[in-house]
C-alpha cells in the first residue's frame, strides 16, 4: 500500500509542477517543460495532417490508375469476303441482332466489349467491305496508317461454295497487302509490328494442364527460366506473308457441309482436303482458323472472345478443336506443317499434292422444272377460249366433214345401184329396249356403233315394221313397205351420214313413237317391182 501511495503521491505531486507550467511559471524548469509539450503537441497536429494529404494522395492514384488501365478505344475489326459469305449476318449474330440489313459500299457496325474485372465497357469499330473489288478504295476509311496497329482482319469464307474459298482468300489477302503499302509506314514501325506478330505465334502456349503445349512452345518453356528470349524458329511457310497485324479466317455456313455429302458426294477426305489447304494458308500469314454456323449458333461465341483476346488481351483459355470437321478452331501459333499432315494420312483416293482447283471443282448446275413457274389460268377464262374456237371452226357431224355428194329430196344420198329395200330397213325403229348410245365413246365410233346396233336389231327382232315379215323378204306387201319407207322424214333417212350423237338419240326416239304411214304416191322402184 505504501508503494502503491507513494505513486499516487508522487504523480500527484506532479500536478502543480504541470499548473504552475500551464500559469507560465518564471522558474527555468518549468519553462523548458512548457516548450517540450508545445512541441509535441505541433508534431501531432502536423502528423493529422500528413495522413489526410496520404488518404488524398492515395485516391488519386487510384483513380490515375484506373484511368490507364481502361478499357483502350479505337480498335478496329475488318471484315473481307464474297457477296452472300455471310460477313453481316456474323457480327449481327455476335451482337445478337436477328434481322440483318445489309449494306452497300463499306458497312460501319461495332461491338460492346465489356471487362467485368474493371467493370469497364468500351466499343470496338467494326468494317464491313463490300464483296465487289470496286469497292476497295473505301478501304481507306477503316485501315490507316495511325490505326493499322490497332487492326485485326478478319477473312470471310463460304463453306457453302468450298471451290471459292482459296481463290477468295488469296484474293482479299493481296487486297490487305496492296492497301497497307499504299499507307506508307515507315519501315521501323512496320519491321516492329511483324517482330511482334512473329513473337506472339511463337510463344503460344495451349492452355489448360490437360491439353500438352504446342511442339514449337514445349522447349521453350522448358528453358523459359534459364534464358526467357530463346525461341524455336518458324517453319519454312510459315509467316512468308507477314502483314503485321492479326489475321484471323472465319469459315461461315459450316452446316452445309451435310448437304455436300448428300448432294455433291462429298467425303471426309475432301473436307479434310480443303481444311489442309485452308490450314496452309493460314500458316503463310499467321492467322487463326474458326469454322462457323449462323444457322445452328456454332463457334460464334468463340470468334468475339478470340477478337477481344487479341484487340484487349483479355484472357483466352479454349484449347485448339480439330475432331469436329464442322466445328474446327486453330489459334494462331498451334499449326504446324506436322499437324497438317496428320490430315494426309486419312486420303484415300486424294494425295497432298493435288491441286486444289482440280480436286474441288464446281458442280454442274442443273436445270430443275419448278425453276419456271407454270401459273394454270382460270377454269372459266379456259373454258371461254375453247368456246370461241370452236365457234370460229367449220361444222362437222360427229368430228368428221359433212359429205357434200349429191342428195334426194329426202337428204339420202344417192348411190348407183341402191335398192328400195335397204331404205326400207334403215327406217325400222330400234326397239326401246335396245342399248343406248355411250357417251364416252369416239365419234366415228359412236356413229359406227349406232348402225351396227340398228341392224342386228333387224337381224334380231323380225316385228315393228307395218308391212310385217314379209316387207323385208320381198312378200306381195313390199309395195306398201316399200311405200311407207319412201314417205319417212328426211331425217330417219340419213343412213348414210353420221349424224351428231344428240341428233341421232332424238330422232330414234321420235320414229319409235311416231306410227309409219304409207304414202300411196311414192313410186315403186323397178328392184322392188321384180321382188314382187
Amino acid at each position: 500500500m505504501a508503494a502503491a501511495v507513494g505513486r499516487a503521491g508522487s504523480f500527484g505531486s506532479s500536478s502543480p509542477g504541470l499548473g504552475s507550467a500551464a500559469g507560465f511559471s518564471s522558474s527555468p524548469s518549468s519553462a523548458a517543460t512548457a516548450a517540450t509539450n508545445n512541441n509535441n503537441a505541433e508534431l501531432r497536429a502536423g502528423g493529422d495532417e500528413d495522413d489526410g494529404q496520404n488518404l488524398w494522395s492515395c485516391i488519386l492514384s487510384e483513380v490515375s490508375t484506373r484511368s490507364r488501365s481502361k478499357l483502350p478505344s479505337g480498335k478496329n475489326v475488318l471484315l473481307l469476303g464474297e457477296d452472300g459469305a455471310g460477313k453481316t449476318s456474323l457480327i449481327g449474330k455476335i451482337q445478337g441482332i436477328e434481322e440483318y440489313k445489309k449494306g452497300r459500299g463499306m458497312e460501319y457496325l461495332y461491338l460492346n466489349v465489356h471487362d467485368e474485372d474493371r467493370d469497364d465497357q468500351t466499343r470496338c469499330n467494326v468494317w464491313i467491305l463490300d464483296g465487289d473489288l470496286y469497292h476497295k478504295g473505301l478501304l481507306k476509311f477503316a485501315m490507316e496508317a495511325s490505326s493499322l496497329k490497332d487492326t485485326l482482319i478478319m477473312l470471310v469464307v463460304d463453306m457453302s461454295r468450298p471451290w471459292t474459298a482459296l481463290d477468295s482468300l488469296q484474293k482479299w489477302a493481296s487486297v490487305v497487302r496492296e492497301h497497307i503499302d499504299k499507307l506508307k509506314i515507315p519501315p521501323e514501325e512496320m519491321k516492329e509490328m511483324e517482330q511482334k506478330l512473329v513473337r506472339d505465334f511463337q510463344e503460344y502456349i495451349e492452355p489448360g494442364e490437360d491439353f500438352p503445349a504446342s511442339p514449337q512452345r514445349r522447349n521453350t518453356s522448358l528453358q523459359e527460366d534459364k534464358d526467357d528470349s530463346v525461341i524455336l524458329p518458324l517453319g519454312a511457310d510459315t509467316l512468308t506473308c507477314n502483314l503485321g497485324i492479326p489475321v484471323v479466317v472465319v469459315c461461315t455456313k459450316c452446316d452445309a457441309i451435310s448437304v455436300l455429302e448428300k448432294e455433291h458426294d462429298y467425303r471426309d477426305e475432301h473436307f479434310d482436303f480443303i481444311q489442309s489447304h485452308i490450314r496452309r494458308f493460314c500458316l503463310q500469314y499467321g492467322a487463326a482458323l474458326i469454322y462457323t454456323s449462323v444457322k445452328e449458333n456454332k463457334n460464334i461465341d468463340l470468334v468475339y472472345k478470340y477478337i477481344v483476346q487479341k484487340l484487349y488481351g483479355f484472357p483466352f483459355n479454349v484449347p485448339a478443336v480439330v475432331v469436329e470437321k464442322d466445328a474446327v478452331f486453330i489459334p494462331a501459333g498451334w499449326d504446324n506443317d506436322k499437324k497438317i499432315g496428320i490430315l494426309h494420312e486419312n486420303f484415300q483416293t486424294l494425295k497432298a499434292e493435288d491441286s486444289f482447283e482440280d480436286i474441288i471443282t464446281k458442280p454442274p448446275v442443273r436445270k430443275f422444272v419448278h425453276e419456271k413457274e407454270i401459273v394454270a389460268e382460270d377454269d372459266q377464262v379456259f373454258l371461254m377460249k375453247q368456246q370461241s374456237q370452236l365457234a370460229k371452226q367449220p361444222p362437222t357431224a360427229a368430228g368428221r366433214p359433212v359429205d357434200a355428194s349429191p342428195r334426194v329430196p329426202g337428204g339420202s344420198p344417192r348411190t348407183p345401184n341402191r335398192s328400195v329395200t335397204s331404205n326400207v330397213a334403215s327406217v325400222t325403229p330400234i326397239p326401246t329396249g335396245s342399248k343406248k348410245i355411250d357417251p364416252n365413246m369416239k365419234a366415228g365410233a359412236t356413229s359406227e356403233g349406232v348402225l351396227a346396233n340398228f341392224f342386228n336389231s333387224l337381224l334380231s327382232k323380225k316385228t315393228g315394221s307395218p308391212g310385217g315379215p314379209g316387207g323385208v323378204g320381198g312378200s306381195p306387201g313390199g309395195g306398201g313397205t316399200g311405200g311407207a319407207g319412201s314417205n319417212l322424214p328426211p331425217s330417219a333417212k340419213k343412213s348414210g351420214q353420221k349424224p351428231v350423237l344428240t341428233d341421232v338419240q332424238a330422232e330414234l326416239d321420235r320414229i319409235s313413237r311416231k306410227p309409219e304411214m304409207v304414202s300411196p304416191t311414192t313410186p315403186t322402184s323397178p328392184t322392188e317391182g321384180e321382188a314382187s
